[in-house]
This record gives C-alpha cells, structure tokens and sequence, in this order.
C-alpha cells in the first residue's frame, strides 16, 4: 500500500509555481520555463506525482526528451524517488520512441523487421549514387543541397508527389527526392527524418493502432517545446487525440534552433489547438544574479513575437556586467586572456569559466592567445580551429605546394572537392609508388605525363604545379588566399547550404597567415645563412604545433570555448560574450532572414543566462575578416542593457553611433613620416598586377595602401606583408 506521504514528501521545495505546474489537473497545459527556473525537477516531479497519486501507471505515460541523456538522467532520477518499477513508461526522443513504434509496427509501414537507419553520412552516400545512376550534375546540385531539400520536406510531412516545383531545377530537386525514396524502400533502411514521417504516417493511416496509442498514453510530457518542428508537433497532436493531455515545457526565449528547422510558432499553436487554459510561468532563476537577469530581461524585452516573462532572483545583486571595448580583435583577445589568468590564480578553476562566440570562425585568435599563454581549453560541441575539415583541406594544399612528396597530405586532398579519381586510381597509384620506390606525388607525375587542367589525375597534378608556380613570390598570407581558392575549396562549400562557417574559417585561416606573418621575421637561416625554413614551412609548422598541444591537456581543468548555440542548456560560473558587434553578433545574415534579428536576441539572451556569478561583454573596434580589416561597432545589444547594471573597463576615443554607444572612428588618411608611396603614383604587385595608390590609412603598425589594379579591382593592401614595387 502507498504511503500517503509520499506525495506531499515529493512536492516539498518547490516554489509557488512549481508546484502549481506539478499539480496541475487532467488539461493539457503550457509550462514557459525560463533559464535556470528548474524545469527539469518540474518535469520529473510531475511525473511522479502523477504516478504516486494514483492518476497514472508508468504505462500510461509519455515522455519526449531532446536528448537520449536527457532521456537516461530523467529515468533515473524518477527511479530514486518513486518506490515502484517504472519499466512500462516510455521515455526518449522525437527519433527514438518513433523507432520504437516503427519496431512494433513494421509490416504496417512495409519495412523488415530488421531495417537499418542511415546517419547524415549514409544517407549523403545514398543520394550521391542515386545522382550517379540518374545522371545528375553534382555541381549545379550539391549532394549536400539536396540531402537538405530531401530532409526539409519530410520534416513539413511532405512526399515529393505533394513538394510543388516551379521550375526545371525544382522539377530534378522533386525527381531526385522520388528516386531516393524507392531506392531507401528497396534497400529496407530509413534515414532520421523518415522514422519520424513514416512514423507520422502510420498514425494518421491506421485508426486502430492509432487509437491504441491514444488510449494508452494519458499523458504526454515534451520537454524544449519550442525547439519542435512542424512534424514533431503534428506527431504530437496525432497521440494526443481529443482526450489525453500535454504538458509542454519549454521557452520561446531561447528559441534558438530556426536553421535546423524548429518552429517557435508551434507554442501559439498549442495553445489554440488544445484550447489551453494553463500557462504557468517558471520565472524565478535559481542560477544566476539579478544584474544578469535583468540584463537578459531588458534585451529580450525587445522581441515583440514572445509569450512574455520576466526572470528574477533572490540571490542579490551580484557583481556588474563588465564591458570591454578592444583596439582589435587581438587585443579583445588578449584582455579576456590576462582576466582568465587572473581569475584561475586568484582559485576559480578554469572548467568553471566559459568563452563564447557567435562564430566558429571568432575561436582562432582566441585560441592562439591562449595557447601562447599555455592556458588548456577544450572546444564544446566541436573542434579547435586547426583541427576543423575544411582547414586541415587547405593546409594539407598549403603542404603540397610546400612539398609535393607529402603523401598524407596528397591522400586528403587528391580527390576533395571530387574530381572522379576513385578507389581503383588510388590503388593503382600507390601501386606504382612502390615499384619507383617514390613518393605518390611523384607517381602521380609519372602517370600524368604533362598533366592538363580538368578531372581525373591529370587535372589534379596540373592543378598543384599551377599552385606551385603561382605562389612564387608571393607572401604567406597571398598564398594562403590562392590554395583555397584554385583548390576549388571556396566554390565547393559557396555550393553547401551550410557552408557558410566553413568559408569564414578559410577566410580565418588567411587572416592567421596575416597574423604570422607579422610576428615573424621572415626566413629562418642557419649559421652559413643558407635558407633554414621558408616562411610557409614555418606557418605549417605552427599549425601542426597547435592543432597537437592539446592531447596533453586529456583529463586538466580547461577552459571551456563554444559557440552559442552549443552552449545552450550549459551554465557557468563566469562567461565571457566575445564579438559583441554589429554584423557579428547580431550576424549579418540575421538582417535578410524573416524574423531574423530577433532570433539572434533569443541567442543573445541565451549567452547572457549560462552566467551564474560574473559576466564579460567585449567587443572591438577593428578586426580581420576576408583577410581585410573591417572597422565595426558596437552591437545594439549592448544599448538595450541599462547603463546602471553594467561596468565600463576601460574608454576608447569614440563617436556615437545610432544606438548611443561608442563606435571607434576610422583613420583618416593623412601624411605619414614613413608612407613610401604618394597617392597617384604607379605600383606593380606579383599578383595584381599593375595599379595606382588611390588612399591610404593606418599608423605605423597598421598601415594601409588602397590601389586601383584596373581589371583585378581596388584592393586595400597591408604595407607589412604586401610587395609592392615602382614603376
């Protein structure tokens, strides 16, 4: 028998509203739970009060998580505070417990018992040989582009029979869409979007299996509300039927996950479908400050698509937000550094402190100021700088063009971006290094004969000896510039739909090469003063360096890096907001997307909450991007923070931008004591060819010329690393 005190042992320490949201009666109801309000002990004591009071068995109950470790830690917690087996409850993700029915259910949905699920990777195979059998160009359509057209119209519930297309391109996107469908058929497998939609289907086709569900699952629990997408909420909608109940938890504010999909709109969705009298607000923060909260409060206040709330505290004030406005990126770069040195001596461990950006793209200079101060840090949710693809591609171009005897570079790259040299070409190739006794780069030659531009081997070897040869003479950071665009690396991920990060990367990677470059002095020469090392042997040197020096941080208290995005659900005890400019956070692109700038407030709002204690915003006046310097300001986001919660480390001579903040003044060309060319006179660059110098701006460390080079355009140059000469 139950003890009757059992429930009222389950619902001591919650607040007021906690325990409304746990006892609330059989309706479906909307729980907006904000930041560090506790929702997961709201959600796993609704579950067990439910059950302990008699309302529900395990069996009855549903409950969808985001994550299969979300999944596991809610089970086991509800194992710790209820006495009784809970087995027969269901409990997993959207994909998981659509798995499941699908087991239950395969000769329903015409699928072997047996059938296989393709990852990402599979299932980007699969369309890549449906496209090789159909004849598709795979340069007018990216197998990447159409994995995402593929997976975007099943997660709208869509067959490509009902996707409409307006145009030639449409009509081949649909045709594709068919062929790899009946090829998956065929094949028995199904990709993560077909669990869901065949899932979907099965509901809506068979009215028994349907109603034995209804029956049996009273009550569904789905955490993240707000990061479903159309299908997730429609499958929800299926289950729940017109007498069973959902007790969606979720925040509108940190609807963060637009580009994958998910629908913030579903929330008002769910509130007219089930005709939901029950919103509770999960407002008070048990993890941060009041001065952060009310940070996060004032900037998300300008959203005007929100259900609305209010975070607050009873933990104090705390310390203010501190404000730091860099020269440039490097010295933003440095100042967080120094501060992270100051707090770990003064005992904070370093795990405790986190350094986010809105682009992966921002990690690179950051890590390389932390790496010089020997500090160990862990990128969360992705890899350092150097280690991510599309730069190790680009080195391993950098390397050939250093030395075409590198096999393991020649092996990354001779067949990326795809240039039809196949397994069996590989093979004949290593083949015939071994009989030459040479390295594969040299067989390559041999086979190739004089090579010429194309496909296939010829092309490849005409390819890197065209690298070869144009890069003589040209600076560090120029031929890092011309690898990754003959490469054809730039074009290939211009073509992916998410390619945009990875582009920037290699937009990164020239601003290292900048960066190197004027740190070092050149060539290193031994004691004869022949040539020791060339100054691209030296940067791929560097990288090697500190792409491996974090092996030995396996296992140390680190610092934590990521983006924002991955930071969500996290918390810490500082953080420190990177790039807090125009353009950058908000980014760019925000401004041509629908409801785009108030998505980026929502992640804004997002980094703000991961604080507990201690919160740094900085931003800087100038930095790198696309190998040029680009002169920024600050974000609004910053404007929207009262004045009095936040504390200003330092003031750089500015002017006023349309938000009332500091914005650094750019350099006005004037006479420089060291200006080596006059506006007008004619130059010549390895490169660019011949031009005239039109501007020029900067100081002595940072000094700039702008030359109209006619047909290759107008081009600010860096006088540090750029050749220019007389005519």
């Amino acid at each position: 028998m139950m003890n009757s005190t059992a429930p009222t042992l389950l619902l001591a320490g919650l607040n007021d509203k906690q325990l409304e949201a746990v006892t609330l009666p059989h309706q479906s109801a909307l729980i907006l739970a904000g930041a560090g309000s506790g929702k997961t002990r709201v959600l796993t004591t609704r579950i067990a009060w439910l059950i302990q009071t008699g309302q529900v068995s395990p069996h009855g109950i549903l409950s969808v998580t985001f994550t299969n470790k979300a999944a596991k830690e809610m089970l086991t917690r509800l194992g710790a505070m209820l006495p009784i087996n809970i087995r027969g409850m269901w409990a997993g993700t959207f994909h998981g417990l659509c798995n499941r029915l699908l087991r239950a259910h395969h000769r329903e949905v015409n699928l072997p018992a047996t059938f296989q699920i393709l990852d990402t990777a599979d299932q980007l195979s699969a369309i890549k040989r449906i496209m090789k059998v159909m004849n598709v160009d795979d340069e007018k359509f990216p197998p990447k582009q159409v994995l995402g057209y593929i997976n975007s119209c099943k997660e709208e519930g869509l067959r490509a029979y009902a996707v409409e297309s307006y145009d030639s391109h449409s009509q081949r996107m649909r045709e594709i869409f068919e062929e790899y469908d009946k090829q998956c058929q065929r094949e028995g497998v199904v990709d993560f979007a077909e669990l869901l939609l065949r899932c979907y289907e099965l509901l809506s086709n068979n009215a028994s299996i349907r109603e034995h569900y209804q029956h049996r699952f009273r009550y569904i629990l789905v955490d993240e509300f707000q990061d479903t997408n159309r299908l997730q909420y429609l499958w929800l909608r299926l289950l729940a039927g017109s007498d069973n109940c959902i007790f969606a938890v979720g925040d509108d504010d940190q609807s963060i996950y637009a580009f994958r999909g998910a629908r913030v709109g579903n929330m008002r969705d769910f509130e007219h479908d089930f005709n939901v009298q029950n919103i509770v607000k999960l407002e008070q923060n048990y993890r941060s400050h009041s001065n952060i909260l009310d940070a996060a409060n004032a900037i998300i206040m300008h959203n005007r698509n929100r259900l609305g709330k209010n975070l607050w505290t009873s933990a104090g004030k705390g310390e203010p937000i501190r404000v730091y406005e860099g020269y440039n990126d490097k010295d933003e770069a440095v100042f967080i550094v120094d501060e992270i040195k100051a707090l770990h001596a003064e005992g904070m461990e370093l795990g405790q402190i986190a350094l986010l950006y809105r682009s992966n793209a921002q990690s690179r200079i950051l890590e390389h100021e932390l790496f010089s101060a020997g500090l160990p840090y862990r990128v969360y949710g992705g890899l350092r700088f150097f280690e991510r693809a599309e730069v190790k591609h680009a080195l391993a171009y950098l390397r050939l063009i250093a030395s075409g005897d590198d096999d393991t570079a020649l092996l990354r790259v001779i067949n990326f971006p795809t240039r039809g040299i196949g397994a069996r070409s590989l093979e004949q190739l290593q083949e015939l290094a071994r009989q030459q006794d040479s390295s594969l780069w040299q067989a390559a030659c041999t086979k190739a004969g004089d090579g010429k531009p194309g496909r296939g081997l010829d092309g490849f070897v005409a390819l890197i000896k065209q690298m070869q040869e144009e890069s003589i003479g040209l600076t560090l950071p120029e031929q890092v510039e011309l690898a990754t665009r003959l490469s054809g690396l730039r074009d290939h991920y211009a073509a992916d739909k998410e390619g945009e990060d990875r582009i920037a990367n290699l937009d990164e990677l020239v601003n290292a090469a900048i960066a190197f470059n004027n740190q070092e002095i050149g060539m290193q020469v031994d004691e004869n003063g022949e040539v020791a090392m060339s100054i691209l042997a030296q940067f791929l040197a560097h990288a090697s360096l500190e792409s491996g020096e974090h092996q030995a941080d396996a296992g140390r208290d680190a610092l934590q890096l990521m983006t924002v995005h991955a930071a969500k659900g996290l918390e810490f005890n500082t953080v420190f907001i990177s790039g807090v400019e125009e353009g950058l956070f908000p980014h760019e692109q925000s401004s041509f997307e629908a409801n785009g700038l108030e998505e980026e407030r929502r992640l804004m709002y997002v980094a703000v909450t991961r604080a507990r204690q201690r919160l740094y915003l900085s931003f800087a006046q100038s930095r790198m991007l696309h190998g040029q310097v680009r002169y920024g300001i600050p974000s609004r986001f910053l404007d929207e923070i009262p004045e009095e919660l936040t504390k200003r480390l330092n003031s750089i001579g500015s002017k006023s931008n349309g938000y009332n903040q500091p914005v650094p003044v750019a350099p006005v060309a004037r006479p420089q004591a060291n200006m080596p060319w006059k506006i007008g006179q004619a130059v010549a660059h390895s490169k660019f060819g011949q031009g005239v110098v039109v501007n020029y701006e900067g100081n002595a460390n940072d000094l700039r010329v702008q030359v109209n080079f006619g047909k290759a355009g107008m081009k600010w140059l860096a006088l540090e690393y750029a050749k220019l000469e007389t005519l």
